[in-house]
């Protein structure tokens, strides 16, 4: 079951995706229960055309909880040791954007590059969860891009700045509710050419690690997001780049890139 976050006729909205390119309307968010109902569909009787509506990020997170070298090809191509444990970072809320969103270039970047990820929505508060309770706590998956100011990141010392600007967090365009995240195919083309492909076979601390190790540092909260890592092949964006991140069973995260003086569209979806 795919989940979106819709707006529509003025209001913000979650639905779901169905047969004939429709959106059946969901009477609460889906977080409300997680995990003790079905998903209530009927606002009112209302479903709406996919294509008439303007996608926003799936879900508004409190944080992004994302991960350094968590693809052993990844690891190789950046000549870095395979980490012991889960190396973890933090994106602000204020990073979120949608599909079709612009990314937006810093004043002044020197280097902005892509990274296709799984991300990992939670779907009910979290706190020091147990690997085999993992699956408990996560309402689906999304397409997530962990966009990164290289040189931030080098001359800082930390990776705050660096992976923290607004438009730096790219969600969507759904949140898939039954995927087995532990062999799909993660894919990301730059400009229509494939540059990033990846089984999440090749993750170093899979979900249940990560669910349960981040837990055991944060709470995590509904609607919060793990972004699992990226596999090898990371590359620089550039204005008027076409980014596509497309992972099996979900569907296709796309932004444009554009420079700060001609950002059009680049406020967090929220």
């Amino acid at each position: 079951m795919k989940i979106v976050r819709f707006a529509a006729q003025g209001r913000t909205r979650y639905g779901i995706v169905a047969g004939g390119g429709l959106i059946e309307g969901l009477r609460r968010s889906p977080f409300v229960g997680f995990g003790g109902r079905e998903y209530e569909t009927d606002l009112g009787g209302a479903t709406f055309n996919l294509d008439e509506v303007r996608l926003l990020a799936p879900c508004r997170p409190s944080k992004i909880v994302c991960l350094g070298l968590n693809y052993r090809s990844h690891a190789e191509e950046t000549g870095l040791p395979i980490p012991e444990t889960p190396l973890i970072f933090l994106k602000p809320s204020t990073a979120v954007v949608g599909p079709e969103n612009s990314v937006v270039l810093p004043r002044d970047t020197r280097r902005v590059d892509y990274e296709g990820e799984l991300g990992v929505v939670i779907g009910r508060k979290a706190r020091a969860v147990p690997q085999d309770r993992a699956f408990d706590y996560v309402l689906g998956y999304t397409c997530f891009n962990d966009v990164s100011e290289r040189y931030a990141q080098k001359h800082d010392g930390q990776w705050t700045r660096a992976k923290g600007y607004d438009t730096f967090a790219p969600t969507g365009p759904c949140i898939e509710t039954e995927l087995n995240p532990g062999d799909v195919q993660v894919e990301t083309r730059l400009n229509g050419e494939l540059r990033q492909y990846a089984s999440t076979r090749d993750l170093i601390f899979g979900v249940p690690e990560l669910v349960s190790f981040i837990s055991g540092v944060m709470t995590l909260l509904p609607g919060d997001v793990i972004a699992t890592g990226t596999p090898s092949g990371i590359g620089r964006m550039n204005t008027g780049d076409v980014v596509e991140v497309t992972i099996e069973g979900i569907g296709t995260l796309r932004n444009v890139v554009v420079d700060h003086g001609t950002a059009v569209g680049g406020k967090a979806s929220r």
